[in-house]
């Protein structure tokens, strides 16, 4: 695995009173991605950011923002997500007609695509899509809220992953997201990852702390 190893805070952990504020901040302590967890309370039972949030905070970077989708209507989003200002689109191949279709639409507006694994979704769902996509989200929660704990059992599924680029010698990502912290993180790369998603691991203890706290999820790889 030669891909260079990425922290991408996730906003779903920030205070949004102040969301512009804060993606400035986190920006500034290093962060690689800026991750948003999009939820519409239907998929999963929690409702979070929409299109006109992701626009209005791409004025305050120009980190890539990493959109995850959680959403039932993904078709019907995904332009205005686009023009949101979006980098990479994720999504649940169980929430789509035809996971081809929506990976040519995602890349015919010249941005990545992702596909997602839910932790009780089998790696083999992504396979035939190897050749299409850029990344390979596998939740290590089951999605809807932040500070999950880790659920040891995708450390298999990162690996087996893994494995399958490399036997297939393609160059994708695999990112991770759910639990994220300095106790898990080398375990997590370790089995193949090269993304981090944190939210809680980067946010905590306010502003201040914000830069110490990435600088300890990558110490905490070596």
């Amino acid at each position: 695995m030669n891909q260079k190893i990425k922290i991408a805070p996730s906003l779903l952990a920030a205070d949004f009173s102040h969301l512009g504020l804060e993606l400035t901040n986190i920006c500034k302590a290093r962060a690689d991605y800026i991750h948003f967890d999009i939820m519409d309370g239907h998929f999963v039972p929690n409702i979070t950011f929409g299109p006109d949030t992701v626009k209005y905070l791409r004025k305050f970077s120009k980190k890539t923002f990493d959109v995850h989708l959680m959403i039932k209507q993904v078709d019907k989003f995904l332009i205005p997500f686009i023009k949101a200002g979006s980098d990479i689109i994720s999504f649940h191949p169980e929430t789509v007609k035809n996971v081809n279709k929506t990976i040519k639409v995602i890349k015919s507006h010249k941005k990545k695509v992702g596909l997602v694994l839910n932790p009780n979704i089998n790696e083999n769902k992504v396979f035939p899509y190897l050749k299409k996509i850029d990344l390979i989200l596998v939740m290590s929660v089951y999605p809807g809220f932040g500070g999950q704990k880790f659920i040891k059992s995708q450390l298999k599924k990162i690996k087996k992953i893994r494995e399958k680029i490399e036997k297939e010698k393609l160059n994708l990502d695999i990112e991770v997201d759910g639990g994220v912290n300095e106790k898990n993180a080398k375990k997590i790369i370790s089995a193949g990852a090269n993304i981090l998603v944190a939210g809680s691991a980067c946010f905590k203890k306010g502003k201040k702390f914000y830069k110490k706290n990435i600088q300890n999820l990558i110490k905490s790889l070596k």
